[in-house]
């Protein structure tokens, strides 16, 4: 709804340009007729406006000051004169006063022929007025404070005697004049007392009526600390009793007049972002709204505040996260600080990354209730709200739900991009996309960079990303292709490929999943997505560098060996697998060609890998290759020493896997027809000095079989 106002706070009239949207119009007409009946049946009188904060009283009142002003008597002169009093304004019985005269003056009309009531009004606000306040208050210099002074004692000026003259003048007028005082329920104790005074004992004057507005539970409290009437609701019910005449009760903000507000302000929310809801979004909302939201959000005031300060912050958040969640997070900071600032403490286990053992989901439900219940209570929130608070922290994370007792865990928070979500968690709580991460259009535009084959800011932005933030760029690839979104897998292999070797981002898990891994989970997928005839290509493509020759061997025999049994017994049955198998080798064989130039003591980190992941996708080929080697100057104890890591006890040096390994590479007949003179320990073959080469053959002596 376009021209919506979500930051102005200040009351409607009713007019064009602040329009009543309550449907106040009938209840001010009702309250225009109270105020006409008193004045019928007394010549002065007390109406008292209530209701709860924020529930529109002051737009009441403005509306009521429009409707006197239209109203008019004989000679189309108005049939009321309004004054507005802030008793905020004032902290003592004297001033006060002097404000209630002075406002009265001035709401009489300025013709000529009210000049002696409202000289006659003056008066007695300056009698019953000491002179101190006085003169401050008007700003008169000494000379006027002398005259001031001297009219006084030669007259009569007692307050009794411009009391009479008053309120005869006002009789003979005959113009009732309406004082409006809002909020009374804001002010100290003592400073109310100095208003009622006011209204009950100097202000009761004829023709002059008061219309006050408060919140009732409020003005108890706040007169219950005040020395004359104590810690006594029931006194303080019946001092107001006295001093009010007639009470016009808000009506209540019903439950379809909050739905009604509440989908206006959100519609317009949406409009002024161009943005819409999903059927999914609508329900999830619905659930949230109406199972938890609505009962805190009860007066229009804390409607358009909620929405005011989700319109300040959606901003660039718009598309990058999900509605709902925002939404329900901007409650939770306006209404629920205390729990806002606690999701960060919890970040963790709200996201379920956390590995904490207590955290488990096979511990019991109604520990973990329990525990947040408490980290709620301490974060402040109300014991009534404890049950519905946890239930909307439920709604946001489903790992806490699925913790509590049900939901299916965080992927459904991945789906929708929401806090939830540790890749998304951040940009709730920095209210932009931080710096670190890629808006969901920079992703978008760079998968289609990549797609067309073209450069662009976008996708360079990508590849840094991929390289220093490969999880969660990899999270939001796998995303993508859970829900069925057409993805560039082979520019997305090639890409990492390129970058397997300059992978920069932390490990995860504890330090346990490191980046490289993460690749190598989605990319056997990624290859599986290509048309079967175009893999031998883009296998190719991904081993074109040293790394990338790494990655691309692992991919293929992931995407061809899914069970990962021993690489002898894989049977590549497809065309496509044994022409990627082809490619790959060549490309194998090109990386390696350089360090058949060097002893195999020479061999590089990334040497050692290549021949291992050779053996993944063609063991026959390697096993050819490496005797050649062998047969023309490698030897084999040095090569063994540099394809097998050293690792600290109680971890064997030589594994189930590493065995099975050097049996694809060798056999193991012919490793032990090699190593015979040595394992033997035969004087025709000097033991090594190198101590990881003398582990190696204890290892193998120990394996040997027979």
């Amino acid at each position: 709804m376009p021209g919506e106002r979500f930051f102005n706070d200040d009351p409607v009239d009713g007019s064009a340009d602040a329009p009543d949207l309550l449907g106040r119009e009938q209840y001010v007409r009702h309250a225009l007729a109270l105020l006409h009946q008193v004045r019928e049946q007394s010549e002065s009188g007390v109406l008292a406006l209530i209701g709860p904060w924020g529930s529109g009283k002051s737009s009441v009142l403005r509306m009521t000051i429009q409707h006197l002003g239209n109203e008019v008597g004989g000679a189309g002169a108005s049939m009321w004169s309004v004054a507005e009093l802030n008793p905020w304004m004032y902290s003592d019985l004297e001033s006060l006063t002097l404000a209630l005269f002075s406002e009265i003056r001035a709401a009489l009309p300025d013709d000529g022929q009210w000049s002696e009531l409202r000289r006659k009004i003056g008066a007695f606000g300056q009698s019953v007025s000491p002179l101190g306040k006085l003169t401050g208050l008007l700003g008169l210099d000494s000379s006027e404070l002398i005259k001031l002074v001297a009219e006084r004692v030669a007259g009569d000026t007692s307050a009794s005697a411009a009391k009479r003259t008053a309120e005869a003048a006002l009789r003979q007028a005959g113009l009732p004049v309406l004082v409006i005082m809002d909020d009374l329920d804001r002010l100290a104790p003592e400073e109310l007392l100095v208003v009622f005074k006011l209204i009950r004992l100097v202000g009761h004057l004829p023709n002059v009526y008061y219309l006050i507005s408060f919140d009732e539970q409020t003005l108890l409290d706040v007169l219950q600390r005040t020395d004359l009437v104590g810690s006594n609701d029931e006194r303080a019910q019946e001092f107001l009793e006295k001093l009010i005449q007639v009470r016009l009760d808000l009506p209540a903000f019903r439950d379809r007049d909050i739905a009604a507000m509440t989908t206006r302000l959100l519609n317009a929310l949406l409009d002024s972002h161009g943005m819409s809801m999903t059927p999914d979004q609508e329900q999830r909302f619905s659930e949230a709204y109406f199972q938890h939201l609505q009962d805190r959000l009860r007066t229009p005031r804390a409607i358009k505040r909620y929405f005011g300060q989700a319109d300040a912050t959606l901003g660039t958040l718009a598309g990058e996260v999900d509605l709902v969640d925002f939404l329900t997070v901007t409650f939770l900071r306006t209404s629920e600080p205390g729990v806002y600032r606690m999701l960060g403490r919890h970040r963790a286990e709200l996201t379920g990354t956390s590995i904490d053992p207590a955290l488990r989901h096979d511990s019991r439900p109604n520990e973990h209730a329990e525990r947040w219940k408490e980290r709620l209570r301490q974060a402040g929130v109300a014991q009534d709200n404890l049950d519905g608070m946890l239930g909307l922290l439920a709604l946001l994370f489903p790992a806490l739900q699925q913790a509590i007792g049900n939901g299916s865990g965080p992927r459904a928070a991945e789906r929708r991009r929401g806090i939830g979500s540790q890749d998304y968690f951040d940009r709730y709580v920095v209210f932009t996309v931080p710096v670190d991460d890629l808006p969901e259009a920079v992703f978008e535009q760079a998968l289609s960079q990549l797609a067309a084959g073209t450069e662009g800011d976008e996708a360079t932005q990508l590849l840094l990303r991929l390289r220093e933030d490969t999880h969660r760029i990899i999270r939001r690839i796998d995303q993508l292709r859970a829900d069925g979104t057409p993805l560039p897998a082979a520019a997305l292999l090639k890409a990492m490929a390129d970058n397997y070797g300059r992978l920069t981002a932390e490990p995860e898990v504890m330090g346990i999943l490191r980046p490289d891994r993460r690749i190598r989970s989605i990319a056997p997928s990624l290859l599986l997505d290509i048309e079967p005839a175009q893999r031998p290509a883009v296998v190719a493509a991904m081993a074109a560098t040293y790394n990338g020759a790494v990655l691309a061997a692992r991919t293929l025999h992931s995407a061809t060996n899914p069970d990962n049994t021993a690489s002898e017994h894989v049977q590549i049955a497809e065309a496509w697998a044994a022409q990627a198998r082809d490619a790959l080798t060549g490309r194998l064989a090109e990386h390696l060609t350089p360090a058949t130039q060097r002893p195999a003591s020479d061999l590089t980190n990334q040497d050692s890998t290549l021949i291992w992941m050779w053996r993944h996708t063609d063991p026959a080929g390697i096993r050819t290759w490496l005797r050649d080697r062998l047969n023309h100057g490698w030897e084999l104890l040095p090569l063994l020493a540099a394809l097998i890591t050293p690792r600290q006890f109680p971890f064997p040096l030589i594994d189930n896997d590493t065995w099975d390994g050097l049996d694809a590479m060798f056999t193991h007949d012919d490793l032990y027809t090699r190593l015979t003179p040595l394992l033997d320990n035969s004087p025709d073959a000097p033991p090594p000095t190198d101590q990881h080469q003398t582990d190696i053959l204890q290892a193998l002596r120990d394996r040997r079989p027979g």
